[in-house]
């Protein structure tokens, strides 16, 4: 592939040894501006974005062996880059002399990869493959290695990095029996291994089996989101949505934010109303979180219970301030009270980075929306009485407002 080699990748030169030092955030927009590098690539070339990736991850873990990743983010942004990458590797239509280089290529840098950043490539082995042929030559490789490393003679016993590799090769070569006997003699029950047996047992028509086969053998250590996703995608494949909704729809959807969590479910679930899925969420929670639906109520103009939800328990007082900003022209009865329970959760002592002119800012709001409802007098009275419940010149709320509402002498 002279004219593919040829090519001068951007990244290339900013992912040497070492490159970034301690450095995470450097790092991360390297890898964000590489992956957008290759994937504008691929819209014109499959063949050259797939050898461009390649080429990105034999780099990539030698040029960030050193940065700083106790938050956890550089990685996340490297397996978001492995997941991105993999479609372009595997859908690119190389001859069969290619995809052998690419694999060995790629191989070598999971092998060299001591932190491990390169991990989650073996997940996705059996795509990488492409064809049950390749898959089948690599299975065949790492299976004595494997078996050893699982073997009877525990002096052996060992991590190699090749096992889930073996396994998602094997599942691409439709190898799904001994899928199930080998994880019979794995040391450890753990999940990444586990996950692969359930697939096996999709693939094999044995559904039911499968979900039994992931509940029953739950490690300490397992992810209970993981398993919840493979259960919830089998009774989704076979049309049980009620079913997958009432045993496995919040874990399965966890997001970052409970907003999202929301958003997901809904889109999932378009059987179920959105007031349905607000009161499981809310149910499902503790009472101190209850408060954090607020937004997904919000979201789903779902206004009195989102209020409910405000007052029940701490609601972040920023949220509820955006709240009520953006709400005094179109929802005032809602836009008032979001901004109450700003005030009383700021006068309670929560929110962070408040200052007095963040709390003159949700008084405004509220006052304005009282103006729209004509309760403008009455909602001064409520807040007035609000503040003196915090008669106190460390307060927050009654330093910002106290001489405002005439509390303090002028």
């Amino acid at each position: 592939m002279p004219g593919k080699q040829s090519h001068k990748w951007i990244f290339r030169s900013r992912f040497k040894r070492d490159a970034f030092g301690w450095r995470s955030q450097s790092a991360m927009t390297r890898i964000r501006e590489a992956v957008s590098e290759i994937k504008k690539v691929g819209r014109k070339d499959k063949m050259l974005a797939a050898e461009g990736a390649v080429l990105f991850l034999e780099r990539l873990s030698p040029a960030i062996q050193h940065v700083d990743s106790s938050s956890g983010a550089i990685g996340n942004a490297v397996n978001n880059a492995i997941d991105t990458l993999m479609p372009i590797i595997a859908e690119a239509p190389a001859d069969d002399k290619l995809r052998s280089n690419w694999l060995e290529r790629l191989w070598d840098a999971v092998e060299a990869d001591d932190i491990p950043y390169l991990e989650s490539l073996a997940d996705h082995w059996g795509t990488l493959c492409a064809t049950p042929t390749h898959a089948a030559y690599w299975a065949d490789r790492f299976l004595p290695l494997l078996r050893m490393a699982w073997g009877p003679d525990r002096s052996l016993h060992g991590y190699f990095k090749g096992t889930t590799a073996c396994l998602s090769a094997l599942h691409k070569c439709e190898h799904h029996e001994e899928i199930l006997e080998l994880l019979e003699t794995a040391p450890y029950k753990i999940w990444p291994y586990r996950c692969w047996g359930v697939k096996a047992l999709v693939a094999l028509g044995r559904k039911a089996e499968a979900i039994k086969y992931a509940d029953e053998r739950r490690d300490l250590n397992d992810s209970p989101i993981s398993i919840a996703r493979a259960c919830e995608e089998i009774l989704l494949s076979d049309g049980l949505a009620d079913q997958a909704y009432s045993l496995y729809a919040i874990d399965a959807n966890r997001k970052a934010t409970h907003l999202a969590t929301f958003r997901a479910i809904c889109g999932k679930y378009p059987h179920k109303t959105p007031k349905e899925i607000l009161a499981d969420l809310v149910a499902a929670s503790s009472s101190g979180d209850r408060g954090k639906w607020f937004a997904a109520a919000k979201s789903a103009g779902l206004y009195d219970e989102a209020i409910a939800l405000a007052n029940s328990a701490p609601c972040d007082p920023n949220t509820l301030m955006r709240a009520a900003r953006d709400n005094v022209a179109v929802e005032p009865v809602f836009a008032l009270e979001a901004g109450m329970a700003a005030l009383r959760w700021l006068a309670a002592g929560y929110g962070y980075e408040i200052g007095t002119l963040e709390v003159r800012s949700a008084y405004d709001h509220t006052i304005a929306a009282a103006r729209q409802l004509g309760c403008e007098a009455a909602t001064a009275d409520r807040i007035r009485e609000l503040v003196m419940e915090h008669p106190d010149s460390s307060n927050l709320v009654f330093v910002a407002l106290g001489r405002h509402l005439g509390l303090v002498a002028q």
